[in-house]
């Protein structure tokens, strides 16, 4: 599989990264290893977790299936934001990043962690706290490589110009909600991050099972199904504009010999700046086939008769 550099200095990843954001929660841990093993040997070679997937499993989940494969895969995970109710004192931060990477480092088994994301922004704690604390982290060896997520198009510039008025490690990418039905952060986040030399992984690349094609218009949702479990999901998506959408979709892909779910990957993997499309899996047959989604590689004329 392809593999892309994230930003200008980032980690090289394969055009398609595992969510693993069901280990420890949908899955347990022989089913996780599954999932996986398939992953790997279907060309991925990035793997994307948390601290808080499955309560800190997913992490645990990972370090114990690769085992001897570690040096295959660039990990990627991400540190939670202080507790709410924690008041903000300097030094509060510093503290929630060290401790967090130390209980992500033993869990995943590892020594090092290749790409580590700040989850969410801090709403009080100046950026340079976060970045002059990941600075320490990587002069220990201890983190390669620092990004963002979930962040506004003026973080990523603030983030930005801090590390260059001060020398401190830049964040090299930052991880975003995009897909054919979400394109918002197409108007300021994406720009702002291609302004500021950083790479782009973007996450529910198939908006929660919208862009497979698994619901349809009228229908009940298929239990257990995302929709079926979170309402949250369905009244986003399950709406008649949507269901027009993924309709024309579908047929555009169905005319080219692919399915929906393949357009929804290689259309993010065609868009500038993207590195790596992180798709979610609970089985490795689903995991076989996003990565297979990464073989269509979609022409200027694709992209501009897109519907």
């Amino acid at each position: 599989m392809e593999t892309r550099r994230l930003g200008g200095d980032g980690p090289a990843l394969s055009v398609v990264g595992l969510g693993c954001n069901n280990f420890g929660m949908k899955l347990d841990q022989q089913a996780s290893a599954e999932v996986i093993g398939a992953a790997l040997d279907a060309g991925i070679t990035h793997l994307d977790t948390a601290e808080m997937y499955g309560e800190g499993r997913s992490e645990e989940y990972i370090g114990a299936a690769l085992g001897a494969r570690r040096d295959e895969v660039v990990i990627a995970t991400k540190f939670l934001p202080r507790p709410q109710d924690e008041p903000y004192a300097p030094g509060a931060l510093r503290k929630r990043i060290l401790d967090a990477c130390e209980g992500s480092l033993r869990r995943l088994r590892t020594d090092r962690i290749d790409l580590y994301y700040q989850h969410y922004p801090d709403p009080e704690a100046p950026v340079d706290e976060a970045l002059e604390t990941l600075d320490e982290l990587v002069q220990h060896g201890k983190v390669l490589h620092i990004a963002s997520s979930n962040v506004s198009a003026e973080q990523i510039a603030t983030a930005a110009n801090v590390s260059a008025e001060r020398s401190l490690p830049r964040f090299c990418g930052t991880q975003i909600e995009w897909n054919l039905l979400s394109r918002e952060v197409e108007q300021s986040i994406v720009p702002a991050a291609r302004d500021n030399g950083l790479g782009v992984v973007p996450y529910f690349p198939l908006a929660s099972g919208m862009l497979t094609g698994k619901y349809r218009r009228g229908s009940d949702f298929p239990a257990g199904s995302r929709f079926d479990a979170m309402s949250y999901f369905a009244d986003r998506f399950a709406n008649d504009e949507s269901f027009d959408r993924v309709e024309a979709l579908t047929a555009f892909a169905e005319e080219r010999g692919h399915s929906i779910l393949e357009l929804a990957v290689a259309w993010l993997a065609a868009q500038d700046g993207v590195a790596s499309v992180i798709t979610g899996a609970t089985t490795p047959d689903q995991a076989r086939a996003n990565a297979a989604a990464a073989n269509w590689t979609l022409t200027s004329a694709d992209l501009t008769a897109l519907p």
